[in-house]
């Protein structure tokens, strides 16, 4: 395997397997100001980044998401490639996160939605949910692969970090989540409340990379038939209708919120990824945030710029969507569609950046949300938007966590197995 980055061997440039088009300096800037979130303000003592920091840039509790800390590795990876920070320190860091998430209970190899930044304890996220989390538990593993697969030298530090990764990525009882069934993963499990939850993973949503990386794995894998019938739902995934003209091929009228189409392809390359319910995931992710964004030129003023997903409202936490629109606006929808909508994303990139003045810009990029209609704008940064940002943007540059990912012998695995075909990819049996 060819080391993307180690000590005896500079980086490489990544191969890009499409045409992009050149970044403006400001959204590049943006990328590195966004990366840092982190970087510079992770705990001190665990290197885990907490999942909300206010727009100076400081803490405002002790709270890791376990998705947070996932889409961590991947910052570290992009910041590495792009030498914001250096092999040495990458290294560091990343060897030092993997050493706490060493301390985190898990229950049946997965990992608890909420843990301590201190002190890597669990914090129970709702009713009923202080045990294992599999979703979660998969975007982990996302940033765990790519680590591994980008620092793939034979240095100790590197070697420190594969074995430790293999451990954690081994160590997920994927199929213990099907209550032994064929039926659908589950996304909750609680040693105390058991399977109270009662969460089926089912498509279309943000979680395919979890059947993916169930289906892989070499310990733990499930049966295919858990994918047709719990992700697919034996064909009820498919839609096929069309929504502002534009044609979707999978999931609910209008799409949904966009993280639903982003949070496992910050890895997962949807580039003519194909199975018997979509021919391409690309046009499904494309279409997706086409109709976000044909709403948001409805109801929006341009200046404003687009974008619907999970984010802060000026009430609490909201999943806005075309058919669930309060007016809040997430610049992550819109920047983590950058690949799909390069010239879209660009242009509202830098809307954002100049809205009112610079309001919703903050320490590590821009703030979390803001409403349009009343100048409301968030005081918070959240992990799980700020991740994707950082991460759509280089795959929109260069396709490196893409080509990482999709070169790890647990993707590979899955998505052989579950019957999906990729150009350029020579998947494992």
């Amino acid at each position: 395997m060819t080391a993307h980055l180690s000590f005896l061997n500079p980086p490489r440039p990544v191969e890009p397997s499409h045409v992009t088009r050149p970044l403006p300096e400001e959204i590049q800037a943006l990328q590195r100001n966004t990366f840092e979130y982190f970087w510079l303000e992770s705990h001190p003592s665990t290197g885990f980044p907490r999942d909300r920091l206010r727009s100076d840039g400081k803490p405002i509790h002790e709270i890791a998401s376990i998705s947070g800390i996932g889409f961590a590795f991947l910052a570290i990876v992009v910041g590495a490639y792009r030498s914001w920070i250096t092999a040495a320190d990458a290294l560091e860091r990343t060897n030092q996160i993997l050493s706490s998430l060493g301390k985190v209970k898990r229950y049946h190899g997965a990992f608890p939605h909420f843990v301590n930044a201190a002190t890597c304890e669990l914090i129970p996220f709702a009713k009923f949910d202080d045990g294992g989390d599999l979703v979660e538990t998969a975007f982990l593993m996302q940033g765990l692969i790519c680590s591994r697969e980008f620092f793939s030298g034979s240095t100790p530090a590197e070697r420190k970090l594969q074995t430790a990764v293999d451990e954690l990525v081994q160590a997920v009882e994927w199929d213990w989540y099907t209550k032994g069934e064929s039926g659908p993963l589950w996304w909750h499990w609680s040693p105390r409340h058991a399977w109270a939850r009662n969460l089926p993973i089912q498509g279309w949503n943000e979680a395919l990379s979890c059947y993916v990386l169930a289906a892989g794995s070499c310990k733990y894998g499930i049966d295919p038939a858990c994918y047709h019938s719990g992700w697919a739902r034996n064909g009820a995934i498919s839609n096929g209708n069309e929504y502002l003209g534009v044609r979707l091929p999978l999931g609910d009228p209008f799409g949904g919120p966009l993280f639903l189409s982003q949070y496992s392809f910050c890895a997962l390359d949807p580039r003519g990824l194909g199975d018997g319910y979509c021919s391409d995931y690309w046009m499904q992710i494309h279409a997706h945030a086409k109709i976000n964004y044909l709403h948001c030129r409805s109801r929006y003023k341009d200046a404003d710029g687009w974008g619907l997903s999970a984010c802060d409202g000026p009430r609490g936490y909201l999943v806005n969507s075309p058919i669930n629109d309060s007016g809040v606006i997430a610049p992550t929808a819109a920047l983590s569609s950058i690949p799909f909508l390069p010239t879209e994303a660009i242009e509202t990139a830098h809307q954002f950046l100049h809205w009112r003045g610079g309001r919703i810009e903050g320490r590590f990029g821009l703030m979390d949300s803001f409403k349009p209609s009343t100048g409301w704008v968030s005081k918070t940064h959240l992990a799980i938007n700020q991740g994707p940002i950082v991460a759509m943007i280089e795959n929109y540059r260069s396709g490196l966590l893409w080509d990482l990912f999709m070169g790890a012998p647990e993707t590979k695995s899955g998505l052989k197995r579950l019957g999906f075909s990729s150009p350029g990819q020579q998947l494992m049996t």
